[in-house]
């Protein structure tokens, strides 16, 4: 397949455009169009003329298709890496993770549609004998979704991917940090479809995501912030337009007094430093059970020992992509410090112009603005417990409820199972996410609904109950010429089936 890129949709009549720009340098990655509403009002109109099609082809045939798109994704992956990189600001190599596990879950998406959302039989029960039931899930029709930069891949390809195997199309709103990278999914998708317009981006701000909310589209699912995702709730309302919302989260990771220290540091320092701390699902918050907390702060300070935020190769973590968001770091840091928690690693100061050096703080109140409010920062909070009730406590303390990691040898799953998140790890960081028939998404002000596995497949979806009479009934119920001796029988017959005490086993 030739690696020229096609041509996504036709070109666009907006006059009005805006840069995409590398946050560690300012220098110019882009320019895109700003669509406008009737511009977004075709697009959808495309994709529900490309949903005949893409819609009525079988389970496997659309599997081929996107397998083939994996396969295209996977041969370019230095490319798109590399736009990763200059639009987001991220290293490299952590550009290419986040296209590694996105291309894992197309996969998945492809191969077990089928399985998932196919018709299969349902028991009729004693009363409907003689129906063959089953069920089957149909796809919606066209999807919007309007993505984030911080995983401008990976998060929303986890809508994008499980909508087209479900047999949707989609209409794609990148963040107006990375829409280079959006465009470039569409266009390498469309390829693959031969020109058809099943897969589209539509670039700009935010009139343009709330223009794609307003629009008669059939799903919207929607990953950013809390305070966002209520707007597009609201917009999505005035058609009835059911959403998928990912909002943030503030995760903790707890540290039983079990736990292999070296590794739940690592795992600390990397769920909050990596990406600049600008991942929902990262760490935020550390509970550590007091009898080895001297001993955890050691070890992820000697950990941490040397790792910086920098645009050059020997740094680990790269700038912080949205501008704004500097101020916010440093509000939430000086509220922690003015209340009383201790700087152990950089601090207030360290936040820059472009980039947040590490930043570790302890005996953090549990009312300041870092405990209780999402920095995304690379910031921890590292507090001691008395326990693993306490910390148990602490945790579910917080309006968010989306992910979480424990480290304990013996009573981390079940200390797992009474935090109040949509997803834990037991003694390894956001490894649920690279699960792909896991589902993935939040509780509280973290959102609701799921993407991924096979929940993420049936959200796109809806259920299609269909019976089949396989021979007449003994009883004729839906008639009116059900006589009072039917009724007695039947009565009869739901006492029998019903009427008796149950003993509970």
């Amino acid at each position: 397949m030739s690696t020229t890129l096609e041509p996504s949709a036709p070109a666009s009549t907006a006059s009005e455009t805006f840069d995409s720009l590398d946050p560690a340098t300012g220098d110019l990655v882009g320019t895109h169009p700003v669509m406008g509403r009737d511009e977004v009002d075709a697009a959808v109109a495309r994709a529900r003329d490309a949903v005949d099609w893409w819609g009525n082809l079988t389970f496997d045939e659309r599997a081929d298709h996107l397998l083939t798109w994996r396969s295209v994704i996977t041969r370019r992956i230095a490319q798109l890496a590399d736009l990763v990189h200059r639009e987001t600001g991220k290293p490299h190599g952590d550009a290419q993770l986040e296209i590694v596990l996105a291309i894992d879950h197309i996969a998945w998406a492809a191969k077990n549609a089928k399985k998932v959302l196919g018709a299969r039989k349902v028991s009729s029960g004693l009363l409907m004998a003689n129906q063959a039931a089953t069920v089957a899930y149909h796809p919606l029709g066209v999807i919007g979704v309007i993505g984030p930069w911080n995983y401008p891949v990976f998060t929303p390809m986890g809508s994008i991917a499980y909508a087209l195997a479900a047999g949707n199309s989609v209409v794609f709103k990148p963040s107006e940090f990375t829409p280079g990278v959006g465009q470039w999914l569409a266009d390498s998708f469309r390829e693959v479809v031969h020109g058809r317009d099943v897969l589209q981006v539509v670039t700009g701000l935010g009139d343009t995501g709330n223009a794609l909310c307003r629009a008669r589209i059939d799903k919207l699912a929607f990953t950013g912030s809390g305070r966002t995702g209520k707007k597009v709730m609201a917009a999505c309302a005035e058609n009835l337009t059911p959403v998928v919302i990912e909002a943030g989260g503030k995760d903790s990771l707890i540290v039983d007094e079990d736990a292999d220290l070296p590794k739940a540091a690592e795992a600390a320092l990397w769920g909050g430093m990596a990406n600049a701390g600008q991942t929902c699902i990262g760490t935020e918050r550390v509970y550590v059970h007091e009898k080895v907390f001297d001993a955890f702060l050691a070890e992820i300070l000697a950990q941490a020992d040397g790792l910086r935020a920098g645009s050059d190769s020997g740094a680990k973590i790269g700038p912080i992509t949205m501008p704004s968001q500097l101020a916010v770091i440093r509000s939430h840091l000086e509220d922690a410090v003015a209340k009383g928690a201790r700087v152990v690693l950089g601090g207030p100061e360290a936040v820059g112009e472009r980039f947040v050096q590490p930043t570790i703080l302890t005996h953090v109140p549990e009312d300041s603005t870092e405990i209780t409010e999402e920095t995304f920062g690379p910031t921890l909070a590292i507090n001691p417990v008395k326990n693993m009730d306490e910390a148990v406590r602490l945790t579910n303390a917080t309006q968010y409820g989306l992910a979480g990691a424990v480290f304990s040898k013996s009573n981390g799953v079940s200390i797992a199972h009474r935090v109040r998140s949509g997803m834990t790890s037991v003694n390894s960081v956001i490894a649920f996410a690279a699960v792909p028939g896991l589902p993935f998404g939040g509780v509280g002000q973290s959102g609701f609904g799921r993407i991924h596995g096979p929940d993420g497949l049936r959200e796109f979806t809806y259920a299609k109950a269909v019976t089949r009479q396989k021979f007449a009934p003994v009883m004729n119920l839906t008639s009116f010429a059900r006589d009072s001796a039917t009724d007695g029988k039947v009565a009869q017959l739901v006492t029998l089936l019903h009427g008796g005490k149950q003993t509970l086993r």
